[in-house]
């Protein structure tokens, strides 16, 4: 473990942002993590997981910026239909998934490409095309900053919500998650094949009976055509979270709007497509120096080469504004923003 000095934090986070890191060192043991808390107050350290979550609006990082590279990946349990892999948090969350699908291992397909880390996967209850983290993940172990001791937190106890958790609210700044565990399908494997464009896809495919190998290649197909590669236009994935609104707010919503696309959540809760509302505000492809919101998926902010997460952030905050005028309904940013 090293200690390095003014590093660039551009290759460290998906949105191309070039911060300045004053401090910086890599984690690729618990051992290690434990003994820079020895060294350092929580509060003087700023942990970097991924960094696909993350907008950082700051042109430099004061703090010691530790950035987490635990790996490991390992079958714990299994019976004749389920098996329980547990994953450190510092493994590709896509690659991961490929990994297990490999070993005809189902649950996580609707899962494939989301950009990050495993450890993310509960912080964020990450989610795409109806499936969620919450509805795999056994338990996730943590690392309490103050006792310096390993937890455990079950489904539960994780408080998961729509794009949110424990960890993003009274677990924030005092645990670090270091492995997640997943129960997965052996066999007669449950496809979730109705959310969004997935059965559209297969049909293309000309696939009938589909395995969870083709509704991931399906998954892949449709984001690839939807939403940039960060590795080639600084992004995020989806920037803002899809708004949940009362049915007394979507009456007076759809009335207005009746072409509008919307998901019942529960008998007083719907679901809007932030990307519909950025798209009908006129905002899809809008761009402000090399910050824009990317032409062919509305939900999704980029960074053309040399933007600022400042840069960033005030074309977030104009989207905001635009929407709400619009539609007298709020949008609110899935990323973190630091």
């Amino acid at each position: 473990m090293q200690i390095q000095h003014r590093i660039s934090l551009k290759p460290y986070n998906t949105f191309g942002i070039d911060a300045i890191a004053r401090n910086f060192v890599l984690i690729n043991h618990i051992s290690e993590l434990i003994d820079v808390l020895k060294n350092y107050p929580k509060e003087d350290l700023f942990f970097l997981s991924g960094g696909s979550n993350i907008l950082i609006t700051q042109p430099e990082i004061d703090k010691l910026v530790v950035k987490l590279n635990l790996k490991g990946i390992e079958v714990i349990d299994e019976n004749e239909d389920f098996v329980w892999v547990k994953s450190a948090s510092g493994e590709v969350l896509h690659d991961f998934i490929l990994w297990c699908l490999d070993n005809d291992f189902g649950g996580l397909e609707n899962l494939s490409l989301i950009p990050g880390h495993v450890g993310t996967a509960p912080m964020q209850n990450v989610g795409a095309y109806g499936m969620e983290t919450k509805d795999v993940m056994t338990y996730c172990t943590a690392l309490n900053l103050d006792t310096l001791q390993l937890e455990k937190f079950e489904n539960k106890a994780c408080q998961f919500g729509y794009r949110e958790s424990f960890f993003k609210h009274e677990g924030k700044g005092k645990f670090v998650i270091t492995e997640v565990v997943f129960k997965l399908s052996k066999r007669n494997h449950t496809l979730h094949t109705d959310y969004g464009d997935i059965r559209k896809e297969l049909e293309r495919m000309q696939i009938n009976n589909p395995t969870i190998q083709d509704v991931s290649r399906a998954v892949i197909a449709i984001r690839s055509a939807k939403l940039p590669d960060p590795k080639e236009l600084g992004n995020s994935g989806s920037f803002f979270k899809n708004p949940v609104v009362d049915q007394l707010t979507f009456e007076k919503f759809i009335n207005r709007h009746p072409e509008a696309p919307h998901y019942i959540v529960s008998e007083n809760e719907i679901k809007i497509p932030a990307g519909w509302l950025i798209e009908q505000s006129g905002l899809k492809g809008y761009r402000e120096g090399d910050a824009g919101v990317h032409q062919r998926q509305a939900l999704v902010l980029v960074n053309y080469g040399n933007a600022t997460g400042q840069d960033i952030w005030r074309l977030a905050e104009k989207v905001q504004q635009t929407v709400s005028a619009k539609f007298g309904i709020t949008i609110y940013p899935e990323v973190n923003i630091v």
